[in-house]
């Protein structure tokens, strides 16, 4: 059975890593198409260039970046609004030609917390996802953006309850843990095989490695540490539509 291609849409550069960096390597491995959305920062960035090593190591292609600005730096796309503050039919139209060029089954994005920590760029970027991922599927919406696709799931990367133990760590650290309820998880992923890859994706990320940022905490950890809160990832599968053909699930 052939491995479903694969569009992850993230709020920032190394989110893609942090979240879903284990299914992204598992898919191209597997020889899937993979690719990466981030909504913010600017290839002629330092971390646009971190970016770029990060899905090299994933094998998700070269990155594909909205260009808005990080809501808490300015300098990270100068001239151009903040991600939160953009005219929301602008930054969907502009996912949904992403979408609609890529043809992917499986679009993966944030949780509608954002994600443990809850940042406003991570919940901007779920609510973006979800209507683009909808809208892409629609012939007179943007019709600009290229012939309508359809993508049959979309994937929401999560935390479970459950999973509060294996990240006091991060809670002694001063990290929000926004978490949701067991029986909201479809899709509970080992991606122990790909660990490494992931964590070397993570490093890539060395801005934030170097202020200490999520990438800079698990740098600190001993190794067990780290596997512990980077060796499984949580999905909640949500269905785009009906007509959608078949059902596509995430490698497991």
């Amino acid at each position: 059975m052939s491995v479903p291609s694969l569009l992850a849409v993230f709020a920032h550069p190394d989110d893609e890593s942090l979240s879903t960096g284990g299914v992204l390597a598992r898919h191209a491995a597997a020889g899937a198409r993979t690719a990466v959305v981030t909504a913010t920062w600017t290839p002629d960035t330092q971390r646009g260039a971190e970016l770029t090593e990060a899905l090299r190591i994933l094998g998700a292609g070269e990155p594909r970046m909205l260009g808005y600005a990080d809501a808490g730096v300015p300098h990270s796309a100068p001239g151009r609004p903040r991600l939160c503050d953009a005219p929301l039919d602008e930054s969907v139209g502009r996912l949904v030609a992403h979408i609609r060029q890529f043809r992917p089954r499986i679009v993966v994005t944030h949780d509608a917390y954002g994600g443990l920590t809850g940042h406003p760029d991570h919940v901007h970027t779920h609510r973006v996802t979800t209507l683009a991922v909808h809208e892409a599927g629609l012939e007179r919406l943007h019709p600009d953006a290229g012939a309508p696709w359809q993508p049959s799931a979309l994937y929401l990367a999560t935390h479970p309850h459950s999973a509060l133990p294996r990240l006091e760590e991060l809670a002694r650290a001063g990290k929000g843990l926004n978490t949701v309820p067991d029986d909201r998880i479809t899709a509970t992923v080992d991606v122990r095989p790909w660990l490494d890859r992931k964590w070397a994706a993570v490093r890539a990320h060395r801005t934030e490695v170097e202020r200490g940022a999520a990438p800079g905490l698990l740098a600190g950890f001993p190794a067990a540490v780290r596997e512990r809160i980077l060796a499984t990832e949580w999905y909640i599968r949500q269905d785009p539509g009906s007509h959608a053909s078949g059902r596509t699930e995430l490698t497991a």
